[in-house]
């Protein structure tokens, strides 16, 4: 994907990115060794990027269509009609918006962890280390968005997680299930290799105490984003 990412492994004793990206789901501990000593974070981007984007086309768009229906139907209006050209311009702004939101919140989230580690708590990492350690481990949760294309189409819903709410279904529909639901496992596992890398960049701070501060930080995005999946039923 990137050409420095891939012939100057050589040279620097860096692994390929692809052996990267393997070690960031089986070996997490080797990779934030290998990225917090050579921050390469480019090509783990562009591949997180057309994952995510992947994840959305293999999504069928009656699918989406169908959700964007209801929601507007539950909030009194009335259902919206979808022509050719509005179709086609949702689709690919839908794909699109994928693969911004990625570049986008891996820059927001890098800056986030930099600010409350370096600024804050006074660890010795830098923002591009922080950023390649992100990049590398959301391959995670983009992944898994690709694998669960096909349980989101039978189930008919393009929104379909594996979440903790997934484990509580006794949980009355409201914002404690939403804050559940907002708990996508895949996140929580990319927190924790995160959490990793943080003590790979500076080892005065233990994955145990990084790991702390991480899912607390995950909890308080979560505890928003359960109002927003509460509105919407």
């Amino acid at each position: 994907m990137n050409a420095a990412d891939a012939s100057g492994s050589a040279a620097t004793g860096t692994p390929a990115l692809p052996r990267r990206l393997f070690d960031a789901v089986v070996s997490p501990g080797r990779m934030a060794e290998a990225v917090a000593a050579d921050p390469r974070w480019l090509g783990a981007m562009l591949v997180g990027t057309v994952l995510l984007a992947l994840s959305v086309v293999l999504i069928p768009w009656e699918l989406f269509a169908e959700m964007q229906r209801r929601m507007v139907i539950e909030s009194g209006r009335p259902a919206p009609e979808f022509n050719e050209s509005m179709r086609t311009a949702l689709r690919v702004g839908s794909i699109v918006g994928a693969g911004v939101t990625f570049v986008v919140f891996s820059f927001i989230g890098a800056a986030v962890t930099t600010f409350i580690f370096t600024f804050v708590l006074g660890d010795e990492g830098r923002y591009k280390q922080y950023l390649a350690v992100g990049v590398h481990a959301a391959i995670i949760p983009t992944l898994v968005a690709v694998l669960l294309a096909p349980l989101r189409i039978a189930a008919a819903d393009p929104q379909l997680t594996i979440n903790l709410g997934t484990f509580l279904p006794f949980l009355p529909a409201g914002y404690i299930a939403g804050v559940f639901q907002a708990l996508d496992l895949s996140r929580i596992w990319s927190t924790l290799v995160v959490a990793q890398g943080i003590h790979a960049i500076d080892k005065r701070r233990s994955f145990a105490s990084a790991a702390r501060i991480q899912l607390l930080i995950l909890l308080l995005v979560s505890l928003v984003a359960g109002w927003f999946l509460s509105r919407q039923g």
